[in-house]
Formats: C-alpha cells, sequence, structure tokens
C-alpha cells in the first residue's frame, strides 16, 4: 500500500481516486473546488480544499512523507506547472504530472516532473492499436521500444497444437504454448 497526494479533482483525478481506492492505496485528495473534494470522500482516505499553489499549504500537507505525488490538474496549465515545481522544491519523492499537450510534458520534466500522464495520447494510442488490429485484445507499452500485447490466437496455431501433442499435455501447458510458438516465429 502506498501514501499517494492526488491534487486535481476533475474527471482525470476523480478516475485516479476510484482506482486508487480500489487497489486499497492511502489517498490525501486536494483541489480548490469544495463540491468537488466532498464528491470524493467517501473514496479517499482524507481530502483537504486549498490552493496547490501556495507553498505553505502545501508544506502543511507534508509532501515529504508520500510515496507518491499525483498532480492532475487539468485546464490550468500555470496551476498544474507551479504545484509540480513546488512539490519537488518541498522535498516530494516522486511526482507525476498531467500533460494535456507536447509542450507541456517537456515544460513539466523540466519543471520537477518524474513522470508526465498523457491521457488523451496515451489512450488514443492504446485505441489506435487495439481496434486497428484484428487479433490484439490489450497493449501496455513498458518504453518507446517494447510493448506487452494480449493477442488471440490464430485457429491455425489452436489446430496445429490439437493435432501435435496429447490431451493432457495440451491441458497442462495451453497458456504456454502460444508464447513459446510466438518466439520461434522470430
Amino acid at each position: 500500500m502506498k501514501s499517494i497526494l492526488l491534487i486535481g479533482l476533475g474527471r482525470f483525478g476523480r478516475h485516479i481516486a476510484e482506482e486508487l481506492n480500489k487497489l486499497g492505496h492511502e489517498v490525501m485528495a486536494v483541489d480548490e473546488n469544495e463540491d468537488r473534494v466532498n464528491a470524493v470522500l467517501s473514496i479517499v482516505t482524507n481530502a483537504q480544499i486549498g490552493d496547490s499553489t501556495n507553498a505553505e499549504f502545501l508544506e502543511a500537507l507534508g509532501v515529504r512523507n508520500f510515496d507518491v505525488c499525483i498532480v492532475a490538474i487539468s485546464g490550468n496549465f500555470q496551476s498544474s506547472l507551479e504545484t509540480t515545481s513546488l512539490l519537488k522544491e518541498l522535498g516530494a519523492k516522486m511526482v507525476v504530472s498531467r500533460a494535456e499537450r507536447d509542450v507541456q510534458a517537456k515544460f513539466l520534466l523540466r519543471n520537477g516532473a518524474d513522470e508526465v500522464l498523457y491521457p488523451e495520447k496515451q489512450l488514443a494510442k492504446w485505441a489506435a492499436i487495439r481496434y486497428g488490429s484484428d487479433h490484439v485484445l490489450d497493449y501496455i507499452e513498458l518504453d518507446q521500444d517494447h510493448a506487452i500485447l494480449e493477442v488471440s490466437v490464430p485457429s491455425a496455431w489452436k489446430d496445429r497444437w490439437r493435432h501435435q501433442y496429447p490431451q493432457e499435455i495440451q491441458h497442462q501447458h495451453s497458456g504456454h504454448q502460444a508464447q513459446r510458438d510466438c518466439r520461434r516465429q522470430h
């Protein structure tokens, strides 16, 4: 279980809060908007209404004590950039910030973000790969040169497997054979 500071509770921030809650993490949620803070009270460990561009406010939250600080502010890049920079200045261990454009990602990385989330771009890439292929069921990019793909096994491979191996071996190794066949192809 990690201790996470989540700043910004718009749609994206709220979805992050929900998923972190499902995973059992301790989440401190922050937003300037009281309605947004009230909306997540039941799914976070603690919540504060406040201005994340105020150094005293952030320092009072104890940013050094969180494993990860996520800046999910959208629609106000200036606030996102200032918050990112302040978090790092105040000793945050890990700062992950949201970008809405490529140029924003560059500025965030230069000003304290350890990693940048680019939800629209990342989801667009996933959707293009997933729905642009007949056999890709899921796609996870590890880095620029590596990804994990979940693919459906072509029926020709299934037929080959059924005829080549006895029934008891098929049952024991059904999940691993497709991986081995893929490796042999390369």
